[in-house]
Formats: C-alpha cells, structure tokens, sequence
C-alpha cells in the first residue's frame, strides 16, 4: 500500500468532490438591437428568463440588424428580439409580401435551414410604416384609414425621410394603392424632426413606425392600412437551437409574453423611456408584474 500523505489524501478527496458537483450552469446571453424598443423586450425576455431560475447574461445594444445577427449566428448571444419584414429583406433577401403570416413562415423556415435557428410565436407587435396625422386633422376630415386620407391628400402637406418620395411602399405606393397625391412633400432627414413639424402645424402628414413615442404621448393618430400597402414587421424572439434543446422551458417563457404586447402598449412603454427617462429594465420588469407575469 502507498504510503499517501495528508496533503495527497485531502488533494484526492477535493478533485472526487468535484467530479460530484454539477457544472456550474451556462448562462443564457440575451441581446438586442440599438433602439429602445428593443432595449425593453431585452430586458423582458432576461427577467423571465431570470424569474424561472435560469442564469442570464445581458447584451444589450449591440448595434444594427446585422451586428446582432451575426452574433447570434457566432453564439455570443444566445437570442434577441426581432421583426419579420426586417429579416426578410436584410438576411433572407426575399421578395416584399404583405402576407403576416407568409413572412412569418419565410423567415422561420429560412433561420432553421440556414442557421439552426428558431423563430418562436410572434407577439401583437407590428411596428411596420405607418402614416400618422395629428387627432385635429383626424377629426376635421373623418380620417381613421389611408383610403379616408387619400380623399383629402391634396390639401394636406406630406412630412418624410428622404428615401420615401422614392421607396415602392412610399409615395410612390400611396398613390398606386390609393390613388392618394399630396399638396406638397416636405423632407426630413430624421424622424424626431418630422414628428416637431407635425405637432408644430408646419405639415399635416407624416410617416414613421407603428409603436413610435410620439403617438402615445402627442395625440396623434396612425391610421390604418386598409387596403395592405405595408409589409408586416411582426416582433418575435429569435433563439438558438442548442439553447433550446439544453432548456425546454425557454420557449414557452418567452411565447408567454406575446399575449400581452401590441402596438399602442408598446408605444407606452416606448414613452416611459425616451419621454419620462425611465430605465429600460425597470418599465419591463413593472410590466410583466403588473401582467401576472413575474412572481
């Protein structure tokens, strides 16, 4: 028998101990893009996570689509939040559809193949174009849906970003849509200063995203689409298939929230971060205990 000594026994007995132990749980890295919206559903997606005992590592504002894409393909995060009509122009490069539901299963059927990754149920959240007047304007013509606008176009001042006298879904689409011509268009290079002209009176018209602040917060009114001119960019968690097969429960925690978002939520909570300065994880983590959804 060898003759151990102390130190060798307790050093034996440690490394036995530690083969006994679980491995110390990896943690899920949940990313976003660089914009508020996406700094909320982030941090919602992390609190769910966390709330069922799953460790969570935050990467939040990474940067564009194909930044975040990228890492997601690479492993340095493990999901974030994404919209359809953004996946199927910048990643799946598809042709343009106004079909939700064809869009949905494009980009899905695509992420698997390509990337061994899963598009999850998508939420109420469609923050596709949208065409925004102010409640005065809405009120004085009768306005609820673009072919009410297109009515009145003439009289009213067009407020956009550069690219839309030219873009297919832009002026050029209002009018084969909806046979709709503006009095006069008015560029903008950015949309916080087009949202200024709107509710300074300068414009009557603007185009902007459907979960923007400024509709929450400015008594404005986005205006439907009732004849399908813009594509649909519907929310969901994009999600990597290893992450999904190590912990099951991910996607159920995570589709758990679909329910509870729409546009007109989310452009409240928009508004509590970029209006009432409220950190982003604290409005997700208030929402999703006033839902029920946290314990």
């Amino acid at each position: 028998m060898k003759n151990w000594t102390i130190k060798t026994v307790i050093a034996m007995i440690t490394m036995a101990a530690a083969t006994l132990q679980p491995a110390a749980a990896e943690p899920i890295k949940v990313g976003s893009k660089n914009f508020t919206e996406q700094y909320i559903l982030a941090e919602m997606y992390a609190a769910l996570l966390e709330n069922a005992g799953l460790v969570v590592e935050r990467k939040i504002n990474l940067g564009g689509t194909l930044i975040a894409h990228e890492a997601l393909k690479a492993g340095e995060i493990d999901l974030y939040p994404e919209y359809t009509g953004t996946a199927l122009s910048a990643v799946v490069k598809g042709a343009p559809s106004t079909d939700a539901d064809k869009v949905y299963n494009e980009v899905k059927d695509f992420y698997a193949k390509e990337f061994n990754l899963t598009w999850l149920k998508p939420t109420g959240i469609n923050n596709g174009y949208v065409i925004v007047v102010r409640g005065d304007t809405a009120e004085e013509h009768g306005l609820k849906t673009l072919s009410d606008l297109a009515k009145v176009s003439d009289t009213l001042v067009f407020g956009g970003g550069p690219e839309f006298p030219e873009r297919q879904d832009g002026l050029p689409g209002l009018k084969r849509v909806y046979d709709a011509e503006f009095k006069e268009f008015k560029q903008f290079p950015k949309l916080a200063l087009r949202y200024d002209a709107l509710i300074q009176k300068e414009i009557e018209v603007v185009n902007g995203a459907a979960t923007d602040s400024q509709i929450a917060l400015q008594n404005l009114v986005a205006l439907e689409d009732d004849k399908g001119l813009f594509p649909p960019y519907y929310v969901a968690p994009i999600v990597r298939q290893q992450v999904l097969d190590a912990n099951p429960a991910v996607a159920e925690l995570l589709e758990s929230l679909g329910s509870h978002l729409d546009n007109a939520t989310m452009r409240t909570l928009n508004a509590r971060v970029e209006n009432d300065h409220e950190e982003a994880a604290d409005v997700a983590v208030s929402f999703l205990k006033e839902k029920g959804l946290l314990k």
